[in-house]
């Protein structure tokens, strides 16, 4: 069943893992896709895999105005329209409390986790047609606190408050606004967090993130692309301004 046929999607964060899967069910739902991110030569990889001609890239920085402006031109260029926004980069940053925080780290964080989300509902919602999704990338570091993470744990808080504004604001034209909170995730991310919590044995911080699951494991980047395409399409037609968790149960207590 093609739940997303004629539709039109930007997806940011691109060649990451959980980027690539949604694109890949999106497509499968009959979408056209627009990939953003700043690695190129995974992006080409990534869409030589995919194969078809329902999906494109654009190389763009989503902290810098000029960079957005051009991926919504592209994505216009290309395929005329757009009516899905999974505003999902994001980067972690290092694993140091608040007191030893380099502060250029933060700034960086800031930059693409807050700032890019941002521009992005600034840039790509007006240009949306009536009746879009906006899907912006939180986490269960935007529910609740991690030590070590400040820095990204404040972006992904920061992000709801975006959400309900852009809900509101869009809600005339039938544009729905909505946060996803992955918890741990099997991909490049958890793993550079595993390897700073625990430089000599990575697979001791996993088994430590796994133990505060119910579900006593990570998610897949599928599992997170599949909640993106509920809300991508009709069936969430009338859901806005929501969080959307998919955690395994981490965020119960």
């Amino acid at each position: 069943m093609e739940s997303l046929k004629n539709k039109v999607a930007i997806i940011t964060g691109g060649a990451g893992g959980i980027g690539i899967e949604t694109a890949k069910l999106f497509i499968q739902e009959g979408a056209k896709v627009m990939l953003v991110d700043l690695d190129e030569d995974l992006l080409k990889a990534e869409i030589k895999k995919i194969g078809g001609p329902n999906i494109r890239y654009c190389v763009a920085d989503v902290s810098k105005e000029l960079d957005v402006s051009r991926y919504v031109s592209e994505t216009l260029k290309e395929f005329q329209k757009i009516d899905i926004f999974f505003n999902n980069a994001g980067i972690e940053g290092v694993f140091k409390p608040i007191a030893d925080y380099p502060e250029a780290v933060f700034d960086k964080i800031i930059a693409v986790n807050l700032k890019g989300v941002w521009l992005g509902c600034q840039k790509v919602i007006p240009k949306m047609e009536n009746e879009g999704s906006v899907i912006i990338t939180s986490s269960v570091a935007g529910l609740k606190g991690f030590a070590g993470l400040g820095a990204y744990v404040a972006t992904k808080h920061a992000v709801i408050g975006i959400m309900r504004v852009a809900a509101l604001e869009f809600a005339d034209r039938k544009i729905r606004v909505n946060t996803v909170h992955p918890g741990p995730v099997n991909n490049r991310m958890m793993r550079s967090i595993e390897e700073q919590i625990s430089p000599e044995d990575s697979k001791i911080a996993q088994e430590n993130f796994e133990k505060t699951v119910p579900f006593k494991r990570y998610a897949e980047s599928k599992e997170i692309g599949e909640m993106v395409l509920f809300l991508a399409s009709d069936k969430s037609k009338y859901i806005t301004g929501t969080k959307m968790i998919v955690d395994g149960g981490m965020t119960i207590v």
